[in-house]
């Protein structure tokens, strides 16, 4: 199979450079600087191993690359708030043989939270879930590292919204051959949401920086467990911790990097860039649109996003609102929050009476 990556980045970049290193053949789809720096200087892939150059065929989208084949893969690793343009550009590409690739191809969706999949399914007939355990880097165009050893990650994967099959299993074989794990489940949806709740502290980190102190620590123990409360009332399952830690066991240790330092995950990196766009409307929000659907309150998350959103939109410096300062905005949203919940109760008392 020929694997089109659709997003170059830290994850798209890292799944790309090992399925080369394996002999498979990898197209990557980049834009904007990536896309130039790709073309003319390869990708630099730092990882435990050593430092690779790869020179795979790089294009910014379908039309530069041709007529698809039917043994072609397509794998999402754009952010979720680019998966619509992404989906909406490959999904009408003709594939060899008639018919297009939303009707005979494959979607992989390797990203974080749930959203993309959902959206893939509307346009494509076989669509792919992926929980993305890869810490990986990718903060200056043409060049992405993975510190993980002695695996480079973790890739759950499973056909969405759930089973297996074939063409799972033989997505999964080719990954194990490049340094990954790639577990073939029938509940991918159960993995990812159990990610999700770990991605809800990106956007601490994002706004705050790394999680290295006590408070930073025990403000994401209360954005999570809100995401929890949520998840429950909305009766999702999810892997557990200990299911999680079993799954990942000494598999993907951090190794420190030369010339690649890892200042943070992935929202953290999107700051960083100065992108102008952050994926926390899919993470925190997607436990903030749960939480209205079933009726729990989310002030944390609302928070959250809303910081997130606005660090990105104003291109703001990455973690540079005090830990103690974004705990006092914590405090005032869950009072108000508790304020509204007392003033709601009253009023339908009031109302019945």
């Amino acid at each position: 199979m020929r694997y089109i990556i659709i997003g170059a980045g830290a994850v798209g970049g890292t799944v790309g450079a090992r399925l080369a290193e394996a002999g498979h053949e990898v197209v990557l789809v980049a834009r904007g600087a990536q896309y130039t720096a790709l073309r003319e200087c390869g990708l630099r892939f730092l990882a435990p191993d050593g430092e690779h150059t790869h020179r795979l065929p790089v294009v910014d989208g379908p039309s530069t690359l041709g007529e698809l084949r039917r043994d072609d893969v397509l794998v999402l690793a754009v952010k979720t708030q680019d998966s619509e343009a992404a989906l909406d550009t490959w999904g009408p590409t003709p594939v060899a043989g008639g018919g297009t690739a939303a009707e005979h191809l494959p979607l992989v969706c390797a990203q974080n939270g749930v959203e993309s999949q959902r959206l893939a399914l509307r346009r494509f007939r076989q669509v792919y879930g992926v929980c993305v355990w890869l810490p990986s880097t990718f903060v200056e165009p043409g060049v992405v590292s993975a510190a993980g050893a002695p695996l480079t990650g973790i890739l759950h994967l499973g056909r969405y919204p759930h089973g297996t099959d074939d063409t799972a299993r033989r997505i999964a074989a080719d990954l194990e051959k490049a340094q990954f794990e790639a577990p073939v489940v029938p509940d991918v949806t159960r993995w990812q949401y159990a990610k999700l709740l770990g991605n809800l502290a990106n956007a601490v980190e994002a706004v705050s920086g790394p999680l290295a102190g006590e408070e930073a620590r025990a403000l994401y123990g209360r954005v999570r467990a809100e995401g929890e409360s949520v998840l429950r009332a909305a009766g999702i399952p999810y892997a557990s911790d200990a299911e999680q830690q079993e799954a990942r066991g000494d598999k993907v240790r951090l190794v420190p990097l030369a010339g690649a330092e890892r200042g943070g995950g992935s929202s953290w990196q999107s700051l960083t860039r100065g992108t102008g766009t952050i994926e926390a409307d899919h993470l925190n929000g997607e436990i903030v649109l749960l939480g209205r659907l079933h009726g729990v309150a989310t002030p944390l998350n609302e928070l959250l996003q809303r910081l997130a959103t606005t660090f990105a939109r104003e291109r703001r410096v990455p973690g540079s609102l005090p830990v103690a300062e974004l705990e006092r905005l914590a405090d005032e949203a869950e009072a108000t929050a508790a304020g509204e919940s007392v003033a709601f109760v009253q009023e339908e008392h009031g109302g019945r009476s």
